[in-house]
C-alpha cells in the first residue's frame, strides 16, 4: 500500500503537479488527487476531506468510508515531509455504535441526498435490503446499499442490526414477494386489515405457514400474513437462472406506471430504476443510475438492429460520456423505458412508435446476460451482504 502510494506521488511530482506550491496547497492537491483516484463517483464512495491551515498548523478535516484512501493521504504527506493533524473521521461514525448494519423495513424506503425530507430523492431500498450504516444525524441514517449507492434514510425506513443479528437474518427462512404489487395483512383470512403494502422484490422472514398464507416477520419486528402464491423462497429465488424474457415480462407489467426521479420500485420508477427492479426480481443487482449501468456489461454495436438482442440496455444522452437515460431493448427495433411513464418506443424509422428525438440521442448499448457476477452486475447469491459474512 505504502509503496504504491509513494510511486503514485513520485509520478505526480515528476509531472510538476506540486511545483511552486506551499504546504497547504500541496496538501489539498494530494487530497484532491486521492479523491479522484479512490472516489471518482460520489454516488458510491464518500471522501469529503480537505486540508485547512490555522495558525500555521495544517489540519485534515472531513469524513470518508474509505480507510485506505485516508491512509494514502497521510502516507503521501509524510513522504512529502508536510506535517499535518489528522481529524478525518472514518465511517461508520462512533455514534452509530455496534449497529453498523440495517435492513430496509418499509416496502419501499426513500433515500435522499441529505438528511431532510425536502432534499432530492436519489434512490430507494426495498424491504429486506441489507445496508451499511455510516452515520446518524437527527433521526436520519446515512446508508450504503448493496449496489454501493449512498444516501440518507429516515429512522422509520430501516431497522438497525449488529453483525451478529445480520448473521442470524442470513440463516433465517427468507421469502421474496414475487408480484408487482400486493399487501401483508394482520390475519390469514379474506377480510383482514392491512399491515403493509408490498412490491416486487421485498424480502422478509417467514415464521410459519398457515393454510394459504405465510406468517411473516418484517425487519422491524412487525408480524403479518402474506399469501403463499405471491411469494418465492429465497433458495428458489437465487437458484433460478436470470432470464431475459422474464425481465421483459416484468417491464411490460409496468407499462403506464408513473415516472419518479429516484424511484426503483413497481410503485413508480425512473429509467434506470425500472430496469434495476426488473433484473433484481431475477436475482441480479445492477448499478443504480443510467450513467453507471453503461459502464458494465458487454459493449454492443447499436448501429444496426440485427446486432441488438432482447434485453440489451440502450443508453441515451449528449454523448457516451454524458448519458442521461436508459431503456431495455425488446426486439424488432422497440424498447421499453420510463419517460413520463413506462412506455414503448422504437429506434426504427418505419415503426409507428419511432421517437426521432430520442433516436438522435442513442449513444451506446450493453449486454447484461454475458456478465452475471461481474462488477456492476452482481448476483444476489454471490453477494456477501445477503449471504456469507458481512464486512
Amino acid at each position: 500500500m505504502l509503496r504504491t502510494c509513494l510511486i503514485y506521488i513520485l509520478l505526480i511530482m515528476y509531472c510538476n503537479v506540486f511545483a511552486d506550491s506551499n504546504d497547504i496547497q500541496t496538501a489539498n492537491r494530494v487530497v484532491n488527487s486521492v479523491s479522484k483516484k479512490y472516489a471518482p463517483d460520489k454516488r458510491t464512495a464518500l471522501f469529503d476531506v480537505s486540508a485547512i491551515e490555522d495558525s500555521g498548523l495544517i489540519t485534515l478535516k472531513g469524513k470518508t468510508n474509505l480507510p485506505e484512501a485516508k491512509q494514502v493521504v497521510l502516507d503521501s504527506l509524510i513522504f512529502l515531509k508536510i506535517k499535518t493533524q489528522d481529524s478525518i473521521i472514518v465511517l461508520p461514525d462512533h455514534l452509530v455504535g455496534e449497529k453498523t448494519w440495517g435492513l430496509a423495513t418499509l416496502s419501499v424506503a426513500n433515500m435522499r441526498s441529505a438528511p431532510d425530507h425536502a432534499s432530492e430523492l436519489v434512490s430507494q431500498a426495498l424491504m429486506g435490503t441489507p445496508v451499511k450504516v455510516l452515520e446518524v444525524k437527527d433521526g436520519w441514517f446515512h446508508i450504503q446499499t448493496p449496489d454501493q449507492y449512498i444516501g440518507w434514510v429516515d429512522e422509520n425506513g430501516i431497522a438497525l442490526k449488529t453483525e451478529a443479528e445480520m448473521a442470524l437474518w442470513k440463516k433465517g427462512k427468507r421469502f421474496i414477494f414475487n408480484h408487482t404489487a400486493g399487501s401483508a395483512v394482520d390475519a390469514p383470512k379474506r377480510k383482514a386489515s392491512p399491515v403493509s403494502d408490498l412490491v416486487l422484490g421485498d424480502l422478509f422472514e417467514v415464521v410459519s405457514a398457515q393454510g394459504k398464507y405465510l406468517e411473516v416477520i418484517f425487519p422491524d419486528g412487525r408480524m403479518a400474513f402474506v399469501k403463499k402464491k405471491d411469494c418465492l423462497s429465497y433458495e428458489e429465488w437465487i437458484a433460478q437462472k436470470p432470464n431475459v424474457n422474464d425481465v421483459l415480462s416484468i417491464t411490460k407489467e409496468l407499462l403506464g406506471t408513473a415516472y419518479l426521479w429516484g424511484g426503483t420500485s413497481c410503485k413508480a420508477v425512473d429509467c434506470s430504476g425500472m430496469i434495476k427492479a426488473a433484473w433484481f426480481a431475477e436475482g441480479v443487482i445492477l448499478a443504480r443510475d443510467a450513467s453507471q449501468q453503461a459502464r458494465y456489461g458487454e459493449k454492443v454495436d447499436y448501429s444496426k438492429l440485427d446486432h441488438l438482442h432482447p434485453g440489451d440496455l440502450l443508453f441515451f444522452g449528449r454523448n457516451a460520456q454524458r448519458i442521461t437515460h436508459v431503456g431495455i431493448y425488446m426486439g424488432n427495433g422497440r424498447y421499453i423505458h420510463a419517460s413520463g411513464l413506462v412506455r414503448i418506443n422504437s429506434i426504427s424509422p418505419n415503426d409507428s412508435l419511432y421517437n426521432i428525438t430520442e433516436r438522435k440521442k442513442l449513444v451506446g448499448a450493453t449486454r447484461v446476460v454475458n456478465s452475471f457476477g461481474r462488477e456492476g452486475i452482481a448476483l444476489v447469491k454471490g453477494h456477501e451482504w445477503y449471504q456469507g459474512s458481512v464486512q
